[in-house]
Order: C-alpha cells, then sequence, then structure tokens
C-alpha cells in the first residue's frame, strides 16, 4: 500500500489484499491440522508414559535404598529431585502458553477433539514472536537444559544426549533465521503452535528421565574406602578338566592403575598389571589344590603392609562334555546358528551329537549348524562311544528357541529428524536393518506407505509393494520443497524365518 494519502482504487487493492490473507489462512487443509492433533495426542501419550517411568523410579527408591541407607540415599535422592523440580518449572511456563492458546484459541470443540480456532494463523505469531514469549521459551528452555547437565560430572554428561534445546539454525528456514520464528511465526496454525508446545515438554520429560536415572543409579555404584583395604583372589571356575589351566586374578580392593603392590602366591611373585596379578599353573594331574596370596603395599611412610587372601581351593578332574553356544544361550528361528561341541578326551570321531525340537548338521571340526522352527525350547545331547557297540550320555542342554528380532526401518539410513531436500529426493528405497544382531539375517520390505505433507498443501498418501519407491512415488518426492514432511508408514517386512513384521513408521523433515 502506498505512503500518504491513498487513491480509492489503492484502498480496494488494499482490502482485497487483506481479504486474499484471511482466505489463504482459512485454507489450511484439514488433513494437515488432523495430522498434527494427531502428533500432540500421541506426544501426550508418550510424556505420560515417561513421567510414570520417573515416578516410578523414585517410588522404588524411596522405598529401598532411602529405607536401607538413609545417609548415602539422601544427599541422592535430593538431586534426582532438584532435576524433577528444574523440569516443573519450564512444564509450568509451557502450561501457562497452552491456557493462553487454549483461551485465545475459544477453547476445545468436542466433535473435532481440538481447538475451535485450530486454522487459526495469527494467534501463536502475535503471542509467542510480537509479545516476545517465544524468546522467554527459548531462553528457559536453554536455562534448563544447563540446570539439568550442572546436576551431572563432566563423565556423565557425555553419557546423556537428549534434545532439550533450543538454538537458531545455522542457515535460515524459508527467510526465517530465529528458533521462535521456526517453531511459532507466520503461517503456524495455532493447533501446530499447541503441538511444538507438547513437543518440547515431552523432550523435557525425557531428559529429567535420563538425568534421573544417572543419579539414582549412583547408589548401586561400589562404594571405595580407601582407608580400609582386603585382599581379594578371583578365579574363574574352581572345577577344571585335566589339561585346562587354572587362572585366578589376585588384586587389592580399592586399588588404581597407578598402584603396584607387591603380590606373590606360596612364594612365588607374581607380574602385576594395573595393580592385579594374575596366577596361572597347569593342571596336570587329578585331585584339589589350594593357595594363599599374600598383597605387600608400601605406606606413606615408607613401610610395607601385608594382606593375605582367604586359602581358595580348585578341583582337577577327569574330563566331560560340553557344549558351548557361540552366540549366547539362544537359537534363532530361519538362521544357522554355529554351536561348538567339545568332549575332551574323547577322539572327535567317537563323539555323537543330537538334539529335539529342531534339526542339527555337523561343520567339521567340533562345530554344528542348528535350525530352529518354533518358538519354545530345543534340548542338545552329546554322547560318547566309550567301547564297540556301547554308547554314553556326556552331556543335555537346553537353549531357548527365539524369532529374530524386529529389524529397523529406514530411509537413507535414518529413522527420522531433518534432512536436506537434494538427500531426501536422491534416495530411491525404503531398508529393513536389524542392528546389532550377531546372525546373518536379511529382512526385505514387501510394502510400505508414502506420505508427503508439503507445507500448506494437502498431504499426498501413496502405497506400494516392495522396498523400492513407485514412479508416482519417486515423482511426488522429487517435488518436495524445504519444510515438507515425508512419512513413511505401514511398513512390512519379511524375514529369514518367514513372518512379515510390522515395522516402525520414519518421519523425516526436508530442510
Amino acid at each position: 500500500m502506498a505512503l500518504g494519502r491513498e487513491t480509492p482504487r489503492q484502498r480496494m487493492i488494499g482490502i482485497l489484499y487483506l481479504v486474499l490473507l484471511a482466505l489463504l489462512a482459512l485454507n489450511v487443509p484439514d488433513s494437515i491440522l488432523d495430522a498434527f492433533k494427531n502428533i500432540n495426542n500421541s506426544l501426550e501419550t508418550s510424556k505420560s508414559n515417561v513421567n510414570t517411568a520417573v515416578q516410578q523410579l523414585f517410588a522404588a527408591f524411596e522405598n529401598t535404598k532411602l529405607k536401607e541407607e538413609p545417609a548415602r540415599a539422601k544427599p541422592i535422592y535430593d538431586k534426582a529431585k532438584k532435576a524433577q523440580a528444574i523440569i516443573g518449572e519450564l512444564d509450568k511456563y509451557i502450561l501457562s502458553l497452552k491456557e493462553e492458546f487454549v483461551k485465545q484459541g475459544g477453547g476445545y470443540d468436542e466433535e473435532k477433539g481440538d481447538l475451535v480456532k485450530r486454522e487459526n494463523e495469527d494467534i501463536s505469531p502475535n503471542l509467542m514472536i510480537n509479545e516476545k514469549k517465544g524468546t522467554i521459551l527459548k531462553d528457559k528452555i536453554n536455562e534448563t537444559r544447563s540446570k539439568l547437565l550442572a546436576l551431572l560430572t563432566p563423565e556423565e554428561q557425555k553419557m546423556v544426549s537428549f534434545s532439550l534445546e533450543a538454538k537458531n539454525p545455522e542457515k535460515s528456514v524459508n527467510g526465517k533465521r530465529s528458533w521462535e520464528e521456526i517453531n511459532f511465526g507466520s503461517g503456524t496454525p495455532l493447533t501446530a503452535a499447541m503441538t511444538i508446545l507438547t513437543k518440547i515438554q515431552t523432550d523435557a520429560q525425557n531428559a529429567e528421565s535420563d538425568v534421573v536415572k544417572i543419579i539414582l543409579g549412583k547408589m548401586d555404584q561400589a562404594v571405595v574406602n580407601l582407608d580400609k583395604f582386603a585382599a581379594v583372589a578371583v578365579a574363574p571356575t574352581s572345577y577344571l578338566v585335566q589339561g585346562q589351566p587354572y587362572k585366578a586374578e589376585v588384586f587389592l580392593t580399592a586399588s588404581d592403575s597407578k598402584s603396584e603392590p607387591a603380590i606373590s602366591v606360596n612364594g612365588s611373585a607374581l607380574q602385576i598389571v594395573d595393580g592385579k596379578g594374575v596366577y596361572s599353573v597347569p593342571t596336570n594331574r587329578e585331585g584339589i589344590f589350594s593357595w594363599t596370596g599374600v598383597i605387600k603395599v608400601k605406606q606413606t611412610d615408607g613401610s610395607f603392609k601385608e594382606y593375605r587372601t582367604p586359602q581358595q581351593t580348585y578341583q582337577v578332574a577327569r574330563p566331560s562334555a560340553v557344549v558351548s553356544p557361540d552366540k549366547m544361550n539362544v537359537l534363532y528361528i530361519g538362521v544357522n546358528n554355529p554351536i561348538s561341541v567339545s568332549a575332551p578326551g574323547t577322539p572327535t570321531d567317537k563323539v555323537r551329537v543330537s538334539m529335539s525340537g529342531g534339526s542339527i548338521s555337523s561343520a567339521g571340526g567340533g562345530k554344528y549348524n542348528v535350525r530352529v522352527s518354533s518358538p519354545g525350547t530345543a534340548r542338545i545331547a552329546v554322547s560318547a562311544e566309550v567301547a564297540p557297540g556301547k554308547t554314553q550320555t556326556l552331556s543335555s542342554t537346553e537353549f531357548r528357541v527365539k524369532r529374530i528380532p524386529d529389524p529397523i526401518a529406514k530411509f537413507a539410513g535414518k529413522t527420522g529428524g531433518s534432512m536436506a531436500t537434494v538427500a531426501l529426493k536422491a534416495q530411491n528405497a525404503l531398508f529393513a536393518k536389524l542392528d546389532n544382531f550377531d546372525f546373518d539375517a536379511t529382512f526385505k520390505v514387501t510394502k510400505f506407505t508414502m506420505i508427503i505433507a508439503k507445507p500448506r498443501a494437502d498431504a499426498i498418501v501413496l502405497s506400494t509393494s516392495g522396498g523400492q519407491l513407485s514412479s508416482s512415488m519417486a515423482s511426488a518426492l522429487n517435488g518436495i520443497v524445504p519444510g515438507t514432511r515425508v512419512i513413511f508408514d505401514n511398513i512390512v517386512a519379511v524375514g529369514p524365518d518367514g513372518t512379515s513384521r510390522q515395522l516402525n513408521a520414519v518421519a523425516l523433515t526436508a530442510n
């Protein structure tokens, strides 16, 4: 609009411009508004679950540690409560903002389950930007983060990675350069602003949970009183097979890597590594054997103080069969489960291995592959031919049978978050990955749905079979712009056990 006095034509253009803005504000698709409402409901549920878990942590601590060791537990408990109070202050301020949104948004529409004026794009910018409450919220978020981290030691701070943080982006997003403008600025429907506040509350609740767990967990850490020493001897086992070496660690409790005590067993000095001495002797004879360790610690006055271990005993016995799983005491359906079978003192060709609840095949050299098909248990038996035509059972071991864990759906290697628009467009397939699993198990995506929600546009919903993007999906993905939400849902994958798995949704935001 022109400066100074306006002509009737100019005033008419100005009025039409305002009317157009109003129409644009009213044109936010209900599907997008419903999506924000659903996300908000999901976040509220998640927040409630985390809060319940935190309350259970405190209740368990109060009923056990605080009663059993009040002198030691009270400072730890108070520090954890301080973390809870810090989050409570932030949550209280966010609740006040939500109340203002509800008030200015005309309350709730019971039929829609959302704010009456949920599509309004003026309330959030006016309250959060014009009235600077977004800046206040930003400062409170960062202040809360700093206060939480201050409750932890530098080592403990490295253990946490919560998303409770409000900082400006390195590059502008749709012309917006501040955190508050991106989250609450112009073009933000009221229901979206409400969802953002709920997300911040959820992030805060998760941060509280992480910090409280670390603080309360200190009660489970060993208490070392360095003015009270005791000699300790630790052996992995006291029962051995003839020919197997016997090993035991002899060390001083509360010692550190810099301590250099003199350690001996039955008069023979041991080599010291990180304050510990390792006692190792051959086991060529059957029988019961005993030994005592002696630790000499140099005092500040130069004298030595001697500590003796309790007498240790171990038994050397005749050979017996042992079945040990190469991975763990679990067999997985649909894959080869490698196990090792040994019977010391018995020739390999005289060893017989059988099982119930599955099938087993030899891989040579005492190695076997086990296949199972249904959950439950399976039993592997080992026997030996002790004489022509005579077989003796040496051992029988029970294994748990489980399904392979569900994989994680990933797009461009990510399960969610933000991604460069160019990088998103360059992808053409959705994958199901099984992380941190020791077996060679491959999952294939058989179908999924892709939802593309551009800013101020109706959501596009497409489905396909297999893990590759269909041509229509690729075309739709190629048209995304920064700020677009790309969601993969209804993902189904099939693994080597032949069962279909419903996987997690992948939600990405183009930037």
